[in-house]
């Protein structure tokens, strides 16, 4: 037996499944040519940020699109930052915005996927078993240095300008015995292994970012950690074996892990693995003081996902945003296919910013308020009451208390040819739905200031003597406009502009105080349909009441 293999079964005599054995029980996938498998392989450490749903939307659409795979992947290694019921809240963020998964975790406990375990803390044998198949190459090393040595390194490289990390001459162990190993090892000496890396200081490596394009960087001479003192694996060992046996063909993720490459490329070529295609995208950024920077978990609340879930944007909303942020051209791919499936949009990486997209409230806003546009008063009321049981309990009561009744305010002017857009998330319903529940009006009302009470209250009797429930929306407004013209009011507002000094106003001022007197509001969706869904013994009550309030 060689110095190399005797090496490898003084670290891993306990390992005796090898890297062949690996792929064998993680065989190719069976996809058709093209498609691509990628994955959000984040680290349970506290809610999911709108970077982290950007780039899941990013790698779902990818999969989705080619008929691929999307899994969820755990990178648990750093037990530190573990945070309470860590793998739920991301899961829980992928739920609320309908990002569903193919394969991976689906609790704490829960997987479902051939290629699992999807938690990097139950596949430690699997890294060790590739480490060892190194060391049996000569291509990794125990390396027994001490915080107090690897310091004295970090001080003479920071003084002497020099790249930080354990190569060279500062690779102390590189070329360790056997017999020296295990000295140390039955002493009780810590160790880390490490790549022994081939890399040259002169070295270049090229590789195609999906994004950012072809990148030219130094090639990696690190001797790097592999696996820590307690046998885990460093983030970029579990990478390269963790990406290579579930057959990831696409690494999406964010750019701050371009400087990696260099190291990924390294392992992947060493192990013998074919290296994914890199995808880098460039942080979600915000507007500030006329610059931009990132959007931040720190300081911006709307970092967290749990504030669009919570606010009751949709997750059809949600989506339509993301894809405006993705591709540059889906903005006019919608103006050109209003009602047409996102999923019929062609989805390509080239289309991505290689900047940054640029976070916009005001534009989520208004594109949440198209979507709840076209909606179907049902599927508003399903979707509001969803939201509502766990957001808003008064709300949730009363539209369950009377289900058809809360049906027929959403249908006002819905499914017509250009609906109102007054909703932007579910949290605004309840402020826009109020005039329709005495428990949630507060009954303050409104009027012009071009009126007295004295005209006001003389519109709202007239137009009470007048009142007919079972008029048609076509005579309905006649009616109105009729008696403006009986009490002195012009019969449309360019009538009364050409001639101000002979009208009180016009049939807009009369039919405001009716819309006033019966809501509370200047602004309201289409008022015949209102008082139709309020019932005349409703509406003749908001009349009597206005007119005991402006006598007063």
């Amino acid at each position: 037996m060689d110095s190399n293999k005797q090496m490898a079964e003084l670290l891993f005599k306990n390992i005796t499944k090898t890297p062949e054995d690996y792929e064998k029980l993680y065989p190719e996938r069976n996809l058709e040519e093209g498609a691509v498998v990628t994955r959000f392989a984040p680290s349970p450490t506290g809610f999911l940020h709108f970077g982290g749903l950007f780039a899941a939307f990013v790698e779902k659409t990818a999969a989705r699109s080619t008929n691929g795979i999307f899994y969820l992947r755990i990178e648990d290694t750093d037990k530190k930052r573990e945070v309470e019921n860590g793998v739920s809240l991301i899961v829980k963020g992928f739920d609320d915005f309908g990002i569903e998964i193919d394969e991976g975790m689906l609790s704490e406990t829960e997987e479902k996927g051939a290629y699992g375990p999807y938690t990097q803390s139950k596949r430690t044998e699997i890294y060790q078993a590739f480490v060892k198949s190194l060391v049996e190459k000569g291509l990794a090393y125990p390396c027994f240095m001490s915080e107090e040595e690897l310091s004295e390194i970090r001080e003479k490289q920071e003084s002497e300008k020099l790249l930080p990390g354990v190569y060279g001459e500062f690779a102390k162990y590189r070329n360790i015995t056997v017999e020296e190993a295990e000295k140390r090892i039955k002493n009780g000496d810590e160790y880390v292994v490490r790549l022994m890396s081939p890399g040259k200081e002169d070295g270049k490596i090229k590789f195609k970012d999906g994004i950012k394009g072809e990148i030219e960087m130094p090639e990696n001479i690190l001797d790097v950690v592999l696996l820590k003192k307690d046998g885990t694996p460093t983030y970029h060992f579990a990478h390269a074996v963790d990406d290579h046996l579930m057959r990831t063909t696409h690494v999406i993720r964010g750019d701050e892990w371009i400087s990696s490459v260099p190291i990924h490329l390294q392992l992947f070529y060493l192990c013998g693995f074919k290296p994914p295609k890199y995808v880098h995208i460039s942080p979600i950024m915000k507007e500030e003081n006329g610059g931009k920077r990132k959007l931040s978990k720190r300081k911006d609340p709307e970092a967290a996902v749990s504030f669009y879930s919570e606010a009751g944007y949709p997750k059809g909303a949600v989506w339509e945003y993301l894809m405006t942020l993705a591709n540059s051209n889906y903005e006019d791919w919608r103006i050109a296919n209003p009602d047409a499936d996102i999923n019929e949009f062609k989805f390509t990486f080239s289309k991505m910013s290689k900047a940054g997209a640029l976070f916009d409230i005001v534009k989520l806003a208004d594109v949440s308020k198209n979507y709840i546009s076209k909606l179907s008063a049902e599927e508003v009321y399903d979707m509001v009451t969803d939201w509502a049981e766990e957001n808003n309990t008064r709300l949730y009561k009363l539209l369950c208390d009377d289900e058809e009744y809360a049906k027929t305010i959403f249908a006002i002017e819905r499914g017509n040819a250009k609906p109102r857009k007054d909703i932007a998330k579910w949290s605004d319903v309840e402020d826009y739905v109020s005039y329709f529940y005495s428990e949630l009006w507060d009954r303050k009302r409104d009027f012009a200031d071009n009126l007295s009470n004295e005209d006001i209250i003389e519109i709202i009797e007239k137009y009470m003597d007048i009142y007919d429930e079972n008029a048609s929306a076509d005579d309905w407004f006649p009616q109105v406009r009729d008696l403006a013209v009986t009490l002195g009011y012009a019969k449309a507002p360019k009538e009364y502009k050409k001639n101000p000094d002979d009208y009180k106003g016009h049939v807009g001022d009369v039919a405001g105080v009716i819309r006033v007197a019966v809501t509370g509001r200047r602004n309201t969706p289409d008022l015949y349909e209102i008082l139709q869904t309020l019932g005349r013994e409703e509406v003749m009550k908001r009349f009597n009441e206005t007119i005991d309030e402006l006598r007063r």
